[in-house]
């Protein structure tokens, strides 16, 4: 009986995580495929506001950017190869230099509270853009950057007054219509 009980338990241990969606190419269509994808694989899906910024690091099309949450079964590796997946599907040209348009870009940013420098966990882009922070301070507002050891608003409130950037908050709603 206890072992029955210790394989059911072990089936609904659901890592909590959080992706950015990123997207400079037909903007509107690529997001939403990519959200209908990842809820087809995860559960309890909630998506933040678009937020629209300029290309960094290269001349090209403004991107939205969305941040989700979710929860998996799947393991870290299990996840991140999931988001390549999904944007092979999407038709994401990996051969592109790492700062150029794209059609989908998919992010893990956190898994859990784990901490793990070879899988970039959490993303150290979360303390360097704009678009990847806001996202995630607006859906985690409480939570605690694992390494950080403050929360995502009161990491986002210090960016807002030590970083210039430009970006634009909108309700998903309007925008992928």
């Amino acid at each position: 009986m206890h072992k029955v009980l210790a394989l059911l338990l072990k089936d609904q241990i659901m890592a909590n995580i959080h992706i950015n969606i990123g997207s400079n190419q037909n903007r509107q269509q690529n997001i939403t495929s990519a959200i209908s994808a990842l809820r087809a694989l995860f559960t309890d899906v909630v998506i933040s506001s678009v937020y629209q910024s300029p290309a960094e690091g290269f001349e090209g099309d403004d991107f939205y950017n969305v941040g989700v949450n979710a929860n998996t079964d799947l393991s870290v590796k299990d996840t991140a190869k999931a988001l390549r997946d999904i944007e092979q599907q999407q038709g994401r040209d990996r051969t592109q230099p790492r700062f150029s348009s794209r059609k989908i870009d998919l992010d893990l940013v956190l898994y859990d509270d784990v901490i793990d420098e070879s899988a970039n966990l959490p993303r150290d882009d979360i303390l360097k853009y704009a678009f990847v922070l806001a996202p995630l301070a607006e859906l985690n507002s409480e939570l605690i950057h694992p390494v950080e050891q403050r929360s995502y608003q009161a990491l986002w409130l210090g960016f807002q007054s030590s970083n210039t950037f430009d970006l634009s908050q909108y309700n998903i709603d309007q925008v992928l219509k």
